[in-house]
């Protein structure tokens, strides 16, 4: 058996089917390795993971070297092994394919979008997630979808305000080395808000709410502008002119993720004229998401603190290892 690297694709998946296994790669960059055993497939596909996506998802690598231990000290057979393992890549459904490598590409499995999805549809995707993962997010949730999941899993936290469906996170989970608040302009922005803080609670993060201080009563803001300003990350929300964006992004130095909402009367088009507001902004580096993703900007501001934190730790091994 053999590990190969494919290098004429832009995406790398590692897989496995008839004793084939094929793992993220990039052109050139390593040669085709033959393993004599299954083990020494499962520990070549141990570091080079760890080669080429960093140290950021620990729970899946253990789980994996959890099995490997399993499989040599003979207490699960090769055929058992596999039959878990074949579902790390995807597992098709019929009227979906779960994507389960995702973790170990993003740190987070994937995320389900339940509008448009039928009940039967989500209950049988919310299984197949949980037996894999230990944490879940579905959004856009409607209130009856939501109603009878938790009926199956009643493990899982609702917020209908934000119609987000989830594994719940406690505080002492949460990362608190970072200040992260959430503001919209107007209260009829919360629930795109809620969307965004729900999202980083379950990507383990702890932000802050901070509502209803939009630029109609730009005075309320006063009082808040000390603790923005040693901010690590800020999510805007704001419909009607989206014009909250550029105060906040022009007033403090970390990044700032404008969300524009479909919130306003009928020249908003519908939050289109905050996304061109937010689009223009004169405040440097403003990031723009579409109209009503909060989902969007949570990730996004998340991947952007990961980063920072992948870049850090490579920094202080690289100090260790010259000491």
């Amino acid at each position: 058996m053999s590990i190969v690297f494919h290098s004429n694709v832009r995406q790398w998946f590692f897989y496995i089917d008839s004793g084939q296994y094929a793992v993220p790669s990039a052109p050139g960059r390593f040669p085709e390795i033959t393993c004599k055993s299954d083990a020494e497939i499962l520990y070549s596909w141990l570091s080079i993971r760890q080669t080429i996506f960093g140290r950021n998802h620990r729970m899946d690598e253990r789980q994996l070297r959890a099995l490997l231990q399993q499989y040599r000290e003979g207490e699960i057979s090769e055929g058992e092994a596999l039959e878990k393992l074949k579902y790390l890549p995807y597992e098709t459904l019929g009227f979906a394919t779960l994507d389960h490598h995702r973790y170990l590409r993003q740190g987070f499995p994937e995320v389900v979008f339940a509008e448009g999805k039928n009940t039967e549809h989500l209950l049988e995707i919310t299984d197949r997630i949980l037996r894999r993962h230990r944490r879940l997010l579905i959004t856009r949730i409607s209130e009856d979808s939501a109603r009878t999941v938790l009926q199956k899993f009643p493990q899982l936290y609702h917020n209908p305000t934000a119609r987000i469906l989830a594994t719940p996170i406690a505080d002492n989970e949460c990362q608190t080395a970072y200040q992260l608040y959430v503001m919209t302009a107007g209260t009829s922005d919360i629930p795109v808000a809620e969307e965004a803080r729900e999202t980083l609670r379950a990507l383990q993060f702890d932000p802050q709410p901070l509502y209803d201080v939009g630029v109609a009563g730009l005075h309320r803001l006063a009082e808040y502008l000390p603790k923005l300003q040693k901010a690590h990350g800020i999510i805007v929300v704001a419909g009607m002119e989206g014009a909250l964006a550029s105060v906040i992004g022009g007033a403090v130095a970390c990044p700032v993720i404008a969300v524009p909402t479909s919130v306003g009367y009928g020249a908003s088009f519908r939050g289109l004229a905050a996304l061109l507001t937010m689009l223009n902004s004169c405040a440097a580096g403003v990031t723009v998401v579409n109209i009503d993703n909060g989902f969007g900007a949570a990730f996004a501001l998340a991947r952007m603190i990961q980063a920072f934190d992948t870049r850090q730790q490579q920094e202080n091994q690289s100090k260790g290892a010259e000491v």
